[in-house]
């Protein structure tokens, strides 16, 4: 479920999909409401008579980022058309704008051209009570419902305002108001409400063969009229785009710069350049407010009728550990608020959550095939957190900031992982496994809830709890006596993905390979030395290695 590039702020995102049109706006929270609801925002262009929106197969691609930034830099190329657009567009770093800088060249040059945007609104994720009108003093369309506000505007060189619109009823039989443009003529109608959608139109004017003609257009967010108006348009036609372009893209190098290791000197500028895309995509999906969403991508509503933009507790600890190792405090400390935020009475974390840390949709059921009640939980993921936090201390050494989440995070989880153990065994309850699949004690459960009693035993030991530290200790002793004697199969001569207890107490061992057993190492409860984890390790990367150029390891054998 990509997208092809995405750009944000924290607090918006938007999506582009292969063809480099628009298809998620969010806002105010990643990951929240989607105002498009993934549907196709359509950019196009006339020149001397002829038309073509971005998907026409025609354009030729170039898609990209400028160096270190969250700043596009994309070529499209139209044999048909004569011309060839750059793009370079971003989220700006502080207020919610998506500004789009567009340069427009032709060997030939042309007489008449028109670049055309158009979106398709569903405000707070429906099509139903929206409003688009034409805005007479900011010479802009405003789309908006209730405490949400959008702004269409833009210039062309020093002339700002749009030189056409259309405002337009969408579906009953009506395709939208983008059909309108594609003779290069808007139709200009001042107000619609209901399903609506927009399209506004730019005049290019005659180019020169070979001179650019550069254009900027903007869609300014917010939570009240003037918040677009006076202190989002105007504020960037006083300063000028090309200002807010200067920050965004300085700020986003500088943050991606954050993490001083020499790289480059040790493994080239390339393994460089891919360690800082790695750092800015990681950081895009991510919410101001600390949910790390797995995805904002929304063509999964179109047969699922649910999306993947929630956030999981797991995927959020794995990936604040990755932003602490590259230096970035800031987004991580927002995540760890949020799960503290999250974690419910008894102690552990739920399937998932939204960006606000209400509890998500799931399908984890509460009760077994007996009627007798489960709990709809990963038990990986509130081991994760513990052990995630750990390890965001030992780099920050941010003692006034884990200190606050001793006792209403770390304690009660932590209490709750050494209650929720099985007696017959010492090893963790059953849960379900990390692909949501499988019910049973999985061999990544087990590493995982050993790296979160032995975090919080850091813990205890760094506040001087004395019974606290002896408490988690002890848990995690035994937890690790148990996995040698009940997880570990000599017969297999590596650790199995689970074993589940059945009715009558037999013990069944799910011999299938998965690479998600490296999770007993990972997480510090083995060393990587031990023979045991070394001939799993061997088997995994025998056994699952993807063998084509893309390299990789698959999940588990079928």
């Amino acid at each position: 479920m990509p997208r092809s590039l995405v750009l944000g702020n924290g607090n918006s995102l938007v999506g582009f999909d292969a063809n480099y049109s628009v298809r998620d706006i969010f806002y105010p929270r990643v990951g929240d409401a989607n105002h498009t609801m993934g549907n196709v925002c359509r950019t196009g262009f006339f020149i001397d008579g002829k038309f073509a929106w971005l998907d026409d197969p025609a354009w030729q691609r170039k898609f990209g980022y400028v160096e270190d930034s969250l700043v596009s830099d994309v070529t499209l190329t139209h044999p048909g058309l004569g011309i060839t657009v750059r793009f370079e567009d971003f989220v700006d770093l502080a207020r919610n704008w998506f500004i789009r800088n567009l340069e427009v060249t032709s060997p030939s040059g042309f007489g008449v051209g028109r670049a055309f945007f158009h979106y398709d609104w569903f405000i707070e994720g429906s099509d139903i009570g929206n409003t688009v009108l034409y805005e007479p003093k900011h010479r802009s369309v405003i789309a908006y419902k209730a405490n949400r506000y959008f702004l269409i505007g833009g210039q062309v060189d020093a002339d700002y305002g749009i030189s056409s619109w259309a405002n337009g009823k969408k579906g009953n039989g009506a395709e939208g108001t983008w059909v309108d443009a594609e003779d290069g003529v808007l139709g200009k109608n001042p107000i619609e409400q209901g399903s609506v959608d927009c399209t506004v139109g730019f005049d290019l004017g005659s180019v020169v063969a070979g001179q650019p003609r550069r254009m900027t257009h903007w869609l300014c967010m917010g939570s009240r009229l003037s918040e677009v108006t006076v202190f989002g348009q105007d504020l960037i036609v006083g300063k000028g785009p090309d200002t807010y372009r200067g920050r965004t893209l300085t700020y986003w190098q500088v943050w991606s710069e954050k993490d001083h290791r020499h790289i480059d000197e040790d493994l080239g500028q390339a393994a460089t350049d891919l360690y800082r895309r790695s750092a800015l995509t990681a950081r895009t999906p991510v919410d101001n407010h600390g949910a790390v969403i797995a995805s904002t991508d929304f063509d999964i509503t179109k047969f699922a009728r649910d999306t993947y933009a929630y956030a999981w507790p797991r995927d959020g600890a794995l990936v604040a550990n990755a932003l602490d190792r590259a230096g970035h405090e800031d987004v991580t400390r927002a995540f760890f608020t949020f799960s503290q935020q999250s974690l419910v009475e008894e102690g552990f974390f739920l399937h998932k959550y939204t960006p606000y840390g209400q509890p998500g949709s799931s399908w984890l059921p509460w009760i077994d095939s007996h009627g007798v009640r489960t709990l709809p939980i990963q038990e990986d993921e509130t081991g994760l957190v513990l052990w995630s936090l750990w390890q965001h201390y030992r780099i920050h050494q941010n003692l006034d900031f884990v200190v606050g989440l001793y006792s209403n995070l770390i304690v009660p989880a932590a209490d709750w992982m050494v209650s929720y153990v099985d007696e017959r065994n010492g090893l963790p309850m059953p849960s379900w496994d990390l692909w949501e699949e499988r019910w049973g004690v999985h061999a990544f459960t087990v590493g995982s809830v050993w790296g979160g009693l032995d975090a919080a035993r850091s813990f205890a030991d760094l506040f001087g709890d004395v019974g606290a530290y002896v408490r988690y200790r002890d848990a995690a002793e035994r937890l690790r006596e148990a996995s040698d004697t009940h997880l570990y199969s000599a017969e297999l001569g590596r650790f199995p993905r689970r074993i589940t207890i059945e009715d009558d107490e037999s013990v069944t061992v799910d011999t299938v390979l998965d690479s998600a057993i490296y999770g007993l190492w990972r997480f510090g409860m083995y060393p990587p030395d031990d023979s045991r984890i070394t001939d799993t390790m061997k088997a995994i990367g025998t056994q699952l290695r993807n063998g084509a150029e893309c390299g990789g390891i698959a999940r588990y054998t079928d």
